[in-house]
């Protein structure tokens, strides 16, 4: 199936299918996926939703982590996203990209390019990746406001409040903040940053009631975790946000620097998708079938069955 063909499409909001999978058994996974291929990729080994992280939308780009991209550039990535794999999409709203207004536009935005749920967090520009140092933080009261904006202004879509306040204020802020997130409109919670499985039992035990997220990227803070030992910890969501990114250009870098060597990219095809692969991936032979099948169909013929000339 294409997404070219309309009556096809899921006919139940992307704010709803999300809730329907969080209210699944189980922890919800979502993968990080970059691009539309890594979308179809994650799509074809069995998620049933994805993660859009802002880092991996913004190296993508060539440009660091810093709250320097758009809402509409971040919408190309929604729209390609969505199109390609039809899964609910959680995206990374950084900090809403402004004040109240900005965050209820973002939201309207996100939502009409097909997004499912969205985070906001509580940093103050220029924002930086939560695993890094020095962040600075929003106060409680205006990321509240913040949240009940975005709950304001969406449909359906589903409000994910991320706080990055273990690291300054302690576990005791962080979840002071949470609840106060929570109570303004959050559906859920993002804890970021935790930095041991105590951090990540307590944090749950604290708030026993509120879904939350658990973030599992490389090289951070954070020690890795499996999925099913998150859902151990009282998690009901886990992405990997930047490793689709982190594993294909390690492969890009590895493809260049063989080509500069050996002038040749042929060292490299055992590590290569190949155009079977590729096609398989991308419904090519669907798109083809589609096409012959419209031709066929409505090409008007004249009465010795012919097509008539053009």
């Amino acid at each position: 199936m294409t997404y070219l063909t309309g009556s096809t499409q899921p006919s139940i909001p992307a704010g709803q299918r999300f809730r329907q999978l969080l209210a699944q058994p189980g922890i919800l996974q979502l993968p990080g996926a970059h691009n539309g291929q890594a979308a179809l990729q994650a799509k074809d080994a069995g998620f049933e939703g994805l993660y859009l992280s802002g880092a991996a939308m913004t190296a993508s780009m060539g440009l660091p982590d810093l709250g320097i991209i758009t809402v509409d550039e971040v919408c190309f990535f929604i729209r390609q996203i969505v199109r390609a794999s039809e899964l609910p999409l959680l995206v990374d709203g950084d900090t809403g990209y402004g004040e109240i207004l900005n965050v209820m536009n973002m939201v309207r935005a996100f939502e009409e390019a097909g997004a499912a749920a969205v985070h906001v967090e509580d940093q103050i520009l220029p924002k930086k990746c939560g695993h890094l140092n020095d962040k600075k933080l929003s106060t409680p009261h205006d990321m509240a406001l913040k949240v009940a904006a975005a709950a304001k202004a969406r449909r359906d879509m589903v409000i994910v409040a991320r706080t990055d306040a273990a690291a300054q204020e302690g576990i005791e802020g962080a979840v002071a903040r949470a609840r106060l997130y929570h109570q303004a409109g959050a559906d859920a919670i993002f804890p970021e940053a935790l930095t041991t499985a105590e951090m990540f039992r307590e944090f749950a035990r604290r708030l026993p009631d509120v879904p939350l997220l658990a973030n599992m990227t490389e090289f951070g803070r954070t020690p890795f975790f499996t999925a099913s030992e998150f859902q151990e910890m009282g998690y009901r969501m886990v992405i990997w946000p930047v490793s689709s990114l982190r594993v294909a250009n390690k492969a890009q870098a590895d493809l260049y620097a063989t080509l500069k060597q050996n002038g040749s990219t042929e060292a490299m095809l055992g590590r290569m998708q190949t155009r079977e692969e590729l096609y398989k991936t991308l419904r090519y032979h669907d798109y083809e079938a589609l096409d012959a099948s419209i031709i066929t169909t409505i090409l008007p013929q004249n009465q010795t069955g012919t097509p008539k000339a053009a």
